[in-house]
C-alpha cells in the first residue's frame, strides 16, 4: 500500500523509531495520528512536524476503552483510516523469569501483546471498508530467537508475531494488507521509555558495543515494506543473522546469547 494519500496510525509514534516512522510517513504525503502515552513528547513531535496532516493522542494501549476511545477520536479527526502500524513496546528488567515480578509480567503482556490485539481488532472493521488497507505489527527477533533475562518480552513479541501470522492468513482475501516486522538492535530510548534498568556489571562500560540500525533507517525499512506489500521484513543485519542461526540449530542456538550476556545473568 503506497502511503502517499492515506491516514495511517501509529502506535509508539512520539519517540524512537515511532517518531522516525510518523516523520517520514508525513514526508512522504500520508497524513498520521499519533499514539503514545506521553504526552510531552507527542507536543513535541507536533511543534517538530508542524502541520495540520498530523493529529497527536495521548492513550495508554493497555486498556480496552481507552483504545476504543481512540478510534472514535481518529475517525472524528480524519473521517477514515486507511494504515496502522502497532509500534509500540516496552521490555521488562534484564532478570531471569524466577525473578520478574507478576505486576511487570502483566505490564509487558499488557502493552505489547493486548495493546497490539485492541489496536488491531478496533481498527480491522474500519480498515475493511477502505479501498486498500494494511495492518503492519512490529514485533521483535527477541520473539523468534530465545534472549535469557528477556523471557516474558520474548513471549509478549512471540505473541504478537503468530497473532500476525494469523491475521495474514484471515485476510489474505481481502483488501487489508498484513505485514510483521522483526526488528533487531536498534538505537532507541526504549529502556528509559519502560522505567527499565537493564542491569550489567560496571566493567561493561569498557566493552564493545554491538553496532545498532538507527531510528530513521528502521524507520525506512518498516514503511517501504509496509508500501510493498511484504509478509516478513527482518530488520537489521543482526536480526537476519539470528533467524538463519536459530533456524539452522534451535538447540544451541541459545547458548550463543546465553554466553553473550552470561556476566549480566550470573553476576
Amino acid at each position: 500500500m503506497k502511503v502517499n494519500g492515506k491516514t495511517i496510525v501509529v502506535t509508539g509514534g512520539a519517540g524512537g523509531v515511532g517518531r522516525q516512522l510518523v516523520l517520514q510517513l508525513l514526508a512522504k504525503g500520508a497524513t498520521v495520528a499519533a499514539v503514545d502515552i506521553s504526552k510531552e513528547r507527542l507536543d513535541d513531535l507536533a511543534k517538530a512536524a508542524a502541520t495540520d496532516k498530523l493529529s497527536v493522542h495521548v492513550t495508554d494501549l493497555s486498556k480496552l476503552e481507552a483504545v476504543e476511545t481512540l478510534y472514535q477520536e481518529v475517525m472524528v479527526k480524519h473521517g477514515h483510516v486507511d494504515g496502522l502500524i502497532n509500534n509500540a513496546g516496552i521490555i521488562q528488567p534484564f532478570v531471569k523469569v524466577k525473578d520478574l515480578d507478576y505486576k511487570k509480567v502483566n505490564q509487558v503482556m499488557n502493552v505489547n501483546f493486548f495493546g497490539t490485539l485492541y489496536m488491531c481488532k478496533t481498527f480491522l472493521p474500519e480498515l475493511i471498508k477502505r479501498p486498500e488497507g494494511h495492518i503492519l505489527n512490529v514485533s521483535s527477533m527477541g520473539g523468534f530467537f530465545p534472549v535469557p533475562g528477556q523471557a516474558i518480552y520474548g513471549a509478549s513479541k512471540a505473541a504478537v508475531k503468530l497473532l500476525t501470522e494469523g491475521l495474514y492468513a484471515e485476510l489474505m482475501n481481502t483488501n487489508v494488507h498484513v505485514t510483521l516486522a522483526l526488528p533487531g538492535a536498534m538505537e532507541t530510548d526504549i529502556a528509559k521509555n519502560s522505567n527499565v534498568d537493564m542491569g550489567g556489571s560496571s566493567d561493561q562500560k569498557d566493552q564493545p558495543k554491538m553496532k545498532m540500525l538507527s531510528a530513521p533507517d528502521a524507520a525506512t525499512i518498516i514503511i517501504n515494506s509496509m508500501e510493498k506489500n511484504r509478509f516478513i521484513v527482518y530488520v537489521g543485519k543482526d536480526s537476519k543473522m539470528l533467524n538463519f542461526i536459530y533456524k539452522l540449530n534451535p538447540k544451541s542456538a541459545p547458548k550463543i546469547m546465553y554466553k553473550a550476556l552470561k556476566d549480566r545473568l550470573e553476576p
